[in-house]
């Protein structure tokens, strides 16, 4: 259940990111944004959750995922 829910979040925050970075991306990349964003931003927020809620996860996704597209767009995109 608990990997669902990262899909879900995952995606959703995927898109927020991507549309707040003016990224276009394809749907499976969109989601693998969000989920990469999940994981750095839950690792990174994780006392927030404890204290906040899921608000604060969701939350923490999105800025995880907006830390991953500057990453990406930094040091990874051929040129």
């Amino acid at each position: 259940m608990e990997f669902v829910l990262l899909l879900v979040v995952g995606a959703a925050a995927g898109f927020l990111a991507t549309r707040m970075m003016n990224l276009q991306t394809d749907i499976p990349t969109t989601i693998a944004i969000g989920v990469g964003g999940a994981i750095i931003g839950g690792l990174v927020i994780r006392t927030l959750v404890e204290l906040t809620g899921w608000m604060a996860g969701f939350v923490g996704a999105v800025l995880g995922a907006l830390v991953l597209i500057w990453v990406w767009r930094t040091y990874l995109r051929r040129r």
